[in-house]
């Protein structure tokens, strides 16, 4: 017999401990998880011994996924001395004797958060044949803008002593036919700031560079566990991370992966208390192949998700050294009380909501999937600014993060549990809720916000009107759906009330979040609210004689983006 959510979320937080998941991070410590490599297979075979020791059920999936792995990189000076440096994932492999040219330097803004590392955040510059070195990570909107502009190579300048290993190319997942034409052919490097600093006096005094990079790029065997708790009710929630690494990538993610492990067990033991279902998955291909074996998953099992997956949570570096402090969390909008409050509850900490980026095996926003979290605890930025840290994707906030310094000192079992508990709370409150915890009212405030900046960008050249018309319409349908699914006697109409609110999510979130169809993946680019109306951010500097073509494409996005509010207003027509 299901419990009820506080029921529930009490026995999940008594057996809230992190002792089989240390043992998992010990075992991760001697395996540097490369995917496709023999040691992402072991890895993958520890979690299924654990699984199976534990008596959770689990599939092994077995696909083959499209991979970039990096072997070496390096800058060569007109003096003959060598840089040594990476090539991110999905880099042009050079000629043997690397490619030569002047230098142009492109200076970079320095990023002030998580979200701002991903941004391209450069001016303009004539780069046509030459080899352009800039300061930052090599992220795909860089790269693929000097790439298209014209530059033969590229260095990046990162910001600690140590080059950080990524990837590069804006490809979601395994690359469509179509996708090709963006995988970039040129080579690129990440450099440390030592030598960058070497690097910027040299190209001062004599200009030209050789950029040198090896890596191997093609179909890998990868191993996908995916553990399944069955709940009284086929829908389900999906709590997933990766696996795979850089190196032996404790901080990220063998923390995630134990805490996945300990989700697994603990949800196990008290399965027959669950109302719902769920899924508890182990990503391969996150590092070296753009979040593949989510975007794999995402695709093979795309209409059992969309049918029954009620929500999905990422963990990537949870339980980090020194991680206090709740200040960079990622949350769609409409779970916004339900990981204020699981957060509060647990820990006692208020947090800050960031808006979730394209990033983090978030894979599943066309398919229209609620979505929270990705990292969770973090240095506080008070420590990180006295350590001398800058920003990065994962550890907790330590610039360990892809290096080979990512080892057993950078996970806290201390945090580790403590961000368990936050997991568990969140998951009792989905999981055994009546009513799903989800208010689409946040949603709607923050479209309505965006429709209102759009509005003011676009200067009158287009008219959003219909938006607000719209948009007015379902806010009003939304209150008074609301209103019913909260009403005395509700309780016996709850699995129509859920019904609704997940489709409300199938039309919602892909309207926020995403641009293209619904079973496709946009680039890995950043992307704003509202991604279909972004050419209106364009209007400005768009020359007179091709603005009435962007108007007219604008115009059909507007159009998109009005029916959909429609069709969210008619789902709510016949009330909760």
């Amino acid at each position: 017999m299901p419990a009820t959510a506080t029921q529930l979320e009490k026995a999940l937080l008594a057996d809230a401990s992190v002792d089989d998941g240390w043992r998992l991070i010990e075992r991760f410590t001697t395996l540097n998880r490369e995917s496709g490599s023999p040691d992402e297979h072991a890895a993958a075979d520890y979690i299924a011994a654990e699984l199976r020791r534990l008596g959770v059920p689990f599939e092994m999936h077995q696909p083959d996924l499209y991979l970039s792995l990096p072997r070496a990189a390096s800058v060569t000076l007109g003096s003959g001395d060598v840089l040594h440096g990476k090539p991110p994932a999905f880099a042009g492999t050079s000629p043997p004797d690397g490619v030569t040219a002047s230098v142009v330097h492109v200076p970079a803004a320095k990023a002030r958060d998580v979200t701002d590392i991903f941004a391209d955040h450069r001016a303009a510059a004539d780069v046509r044949g030459k080899i352009v070195v800039s300061e930052g990570y090599a992220m795909p909107a860089a790269v693929l803008r000097f790439e298209r502009a014209g530059a033969v190579a590229q260095v990046y300048i990162n910001p600690g002593k140590r080059a950080h290993w990524g990837i590069c190319t804006s490809i979601w997942g395994m690359p469509t036919d179509g996708d090709l034409a963006r995988k970039p052919r040129t080579p690129v490097a990440a450099i440390s700031r030592p030598d960058g600093d070497r690097l910027l006096q040299h190209v001062k005094a004599h200009g030209s560079i050789t950029v040198r990079t090896a890596l191997e790029e093609g179909w890998y065997p990868c191993k996908l566990p995916v553990a399944t708790i069955a709940g009284a009710s086929d829908d389900f929630l999906l709590v997933h991370g990766h696996y795979d690494s850089w190196d032996v990538g404790i901080g990220d993610n063998a923390v995630g992966d134990a805490t996945l492990l300990e989700i697994a067990r603990i949800l196990h033991r008290h399965r027959k208390k669950l109302r719902r279902t769920v899924k508890v998955a182990w990503w391969p291909g996150h590092s070296m192949g753009r979040y593949a074996g989510s975007t794999w998953f995402a695709d093979r099992f795309a209409l059992e998700l969309r049918k029954h997956c009620v929500a999905a949570v990422n963990i990537d570096s949870p339980g980090c050294w020194k991680a206090t402090a709740y200040e960079e969390v990622m949350w769609m909008a409409e779970a916004d009380a339900l990981c204020r409050g699981a957060i509060q509850d647990a820990t006692g900490v208020t947090p800050h909501r960031l808006r979730p980026i394209r990033a983090g095996d978030y894979s599943f926003n066309q398919l229209g999937l609620t979505s929270f979290f990705m990292l969770l605890s973090n240095i506080p930025q008070v420590e990180r600014q006295r350590l001398g840290f800058y920003p990065v994707g994962g550890c907790g906030g330590n610039i360990a993060w892809h290096t080979e310094d990512d080892r057993l000192p950078v996970a806290d079992r201390d945090n580790l549990r403590r961000d368990l508990t936050v997991y568990l709370t969140a998951f009792a409150r989905v999981l055994n809720a009546g009513v799903l915890p989800f208010d689409f009212r946040a949603t709607v405030r923050e479209l309505a916000d965006a429709i209102t900046a759009y509005a003011k960008e676009a200067g009158g050249v287009v008219d959003l009107s219909p938006l607000k018309r719209e948009l007015k319409g379902l806010d009003t349908a939304l209150r008074t759906f609301y209103q019913g699914a909260h009403a005395p006697g509700a309780a016996r109409r709850a699995d129509r009330i859920n019904d609704r609110l997940t489709e409300l999510g199938r039309v919602l979130v892909p309207l926020n979040y995403a641009a293209g169809e619904r079973f496709a993946h946009d680039p890995a680019l950043p992307l704003g609210t509202i991604p279909r109306l972004a050419g209106i951010t364009r209007l400005k500097d768009c020359p007179a004689e091709t603005r009435p073509f962007l108007v007219a494409g604008i115009q059909r996005e507007i159009n998109q983006v009005a029916n959909a509010l429609y069709e969210a207003a008619r789902l709510l027509s016949s009330g909760p």
